[in-house]
């Protein structure tokens, strides 16, 4: 189920030419964990972080403890994380993100 916030920044990313993405994309099956988007090519994973002013699962500490845990490991595991918050989803934002994961897409061909 998506999320205002995850339907702002998908309509951004499509508008302004991204590459396509994954949904919920499970990068980590043994602890079911997913990423609320994917760039399979370029191993970036992009989380939209809501709640942040509503003290929303994200800013428990539990919440902030257990993202923290996922984080690392996908970094660990060779995914660079991208965390954007509502502010963030904006066009200039959008527009260097999309840059950036055609720039690790490349990268990753060569290595």
């Amino acid at each position: 189920m998506s999320s205002v916030l995850e339907d702002r920044f998908i309509r951004l990313w499509e508008l302004l030419g991204g590459a396509p993405l994954e949904r919920e994309y499970r990068f980590y099956p043994p602890r079911r964990w997913k990423a609320d988007f994917a760039h399979l090519p370029s191993r970036t994973l992009i989380e939209i972080e809501g709640g942040v002013w509503s003290h929303g699962r994200h800013t428990s500490p539990k919440g902030f403890l257990n993202d923290a845990e996922k984080y690392l490991t996908a970094t660990l595991a060779g995914w660079s994380v991208l965390r954007l918050t509502a502010p963030q989803l904006e066009p200039d934002i959008i527009r260097q993100i999309i840059r950036y994961v055609h720039e690790r897409e490349a990268n990753q061909h060569l290595a």
